[in-house]
């Protein structure tokens, strides 16, 4: 191939730009958790351990049901617009995070930044399977999950250690965040094209390698309708949608629980909460790549169906094993490296999921990964309020452990459920045009 013909590299640009979307989303959903434990915070806002259970939880209710009609208009009037705009307001509503003077303000903004980011993950799902090839699919997805995962990783030290502590105020953590949103935003604009036939700078080639292997994915009109009956009537959705949502209740300690045990069971300052969260949290995102290139090379070798089971099952036993070094764990390098652990079994599996999700969703991509994501999101929004109610039940030594049993017992129940996921079946059978080869 003579250079004249070779592809062009703008999907390279395009999946980046959706990297730096989700880097910017869970920097901005996670901070909350190491906001409201800083000193800073408290002697400002005062709030019980109750209301802040519910804030915590709030975000998550938003959502997860924001995910549908998210993924639905994402599918129906395209990513470009649509993804814009929630970038944007997001970045205003974690603005208005930090202009919050008690309970019910702060919660409006949670709320808002909830329904407004509800839509990227769906989106970003979309963006794979018209920007990259399928056969680097769980790979692609492996990138933008890493994306996330480093902003969440960064949120506990660029809080404590660069906002709280240099500039003495928690407020600084949304004025700044919120402002960096709207530069991503237009960033977005400017680079991303819902097809690669729109994109000026994409050239034939790219476009014929971009559309090779694309039977029975997103189709040229988009869908009318939410397909309901498929949808209730699927078992794999349900059984992957059920699988994100125990998955997330062992995940959601790392950022809903860890600052909080950090501080108030191991006696950690601010400054040390968030060194050991961040060390635990980058740890973590060893484990995307990684199942990235498993799920891709399992698929290969065995099929989709076990090329996707595998990953999915064994990445959770690995994760309930972390749970019991969690557990033991007494030193701040014991904490980040266990921690760490968790959290790299828990992401190892997640290409294997994204991957999953776009082989049976077809022209429906978007609003189905969505679908699923709300169940995922539940899981994480119940776990604050289940949790704190554990710990005021059952926490008789002060020590989270009862916690963590039940976010490792939720982990033992998503490997059973895998066992009901077969990505090889579309929930959506597709009706093959007339001389289209079957």
């Amino acid at each position: 191939m003579t250079a004249s013909t070779a592809p062009t590299k703008v999907r390279f640009s395009v999946v980046g730009m959706a990297t730096m979307v989700a880097f910017l989303m869970y920097l901005d959903r996670i901070c909350l958790s190491w906001i409201v434990g800083s000193d800073s915070f408290k002697s400002e806002v005062h709030l019980t351990p109750a209301e802040l259970d519910w804030i915590k939880g709030a975000f998550f209710w938003a959502y997860a049901l924001a995910q549908v009609p998210a993924g639905w208009l994402s599918d129906r009037y395209g990513t470009r617009v649509l993804m814009t705009v929630y970038i944007a307001l997001w970045s205003l509503f974690t603005v208005a995070t930090s202009l919050s003077q008690g309970f019910m303000t702060l919660a409006i903004a949670r709320i808002g930044c909830g329904l407004t980011e509800a839509g990227a993950y769906p989106a970003s799902s979309s963006i794979l399977t018209r920007w990259s090839h399928v056969s680097w699919r769980g790979m692609g997805s492996s990138i933008i999950s890493t994306g996330g995962r480093l902003g969440g990783a960064l949120a506990p030290w660029l809080t404590a250690s660069v906002v709280i502590l240099y500039f003495s105020s928690w407020r600084w953590v949304g004025w700044i965040y919120g402002l960096a949103g709207i530069l991503v935003a237009l960033g977005f604009w400017r680079i991303f094209r819902d097809d690669p036939r729109q994109h000026p700078r994409a050239n034939e080639a790219e476009r014929a390698l971009l559309a090779e292997g694309r039977r029975g994915q997103p189709e040229r009109e988009p869908p009318q309708s939410f397909p309901w009956k498929a949808v209730l009537t699927s078992r794999s959705l349900w059984f992957a949608s059920l699988y994100q949502l125990t998955t997330n209740i062992g995940w959601a300690f790392l950022v809903n629980s860890l600052s909080v045990y950090l501080k108030d069971v191991k006696h950690m300052s601010d400054a040390a909460n968030g060194q050991v969260s961040s060390t635990a949290l980058f740890l973590g995102i060893v484990g995307l790549p990684v199942g990235g290139m498993l799920t891709d090379h399992w698929t290969r070798k065995h099929g989709v169906r076990l090329g996707r089971l595998l990953p999915l099952v064994l990445t959770r036993l690995l994760a309930v094993a972390a749970y019991f070094a969690v557990m033991a764990a007494n030193t701040p390098l014991e904490m980040a490296a266990a921690f760490g652990a968790l959290a790299m079994f828990v992401d190892m599996g997640m290409p294997a999921m994204w991957a999953l999700m776009q082989d049976i969703s077809g022209r429906h991509q978007a609003q189905l990964f969505g679908w699923a994501n709300m169940w995922g999101n539940f899981g994480a929004a119940l776990q604050p309020v289940i949790v704190g109610w554990i710990l005021v039940r059952f926490d008789h030594h002060h020590d989270y452990q009862p916690a963590m049993w039940f976010c490792a017992g939720a982990l033992v129940l998503s490997i059973a459920l895998a066992f009901g996921i077969n990505a090889e079946k579309p929930v959506v059978a597709r009706v093959i045009p007339p001389g289209e080869p079957g």
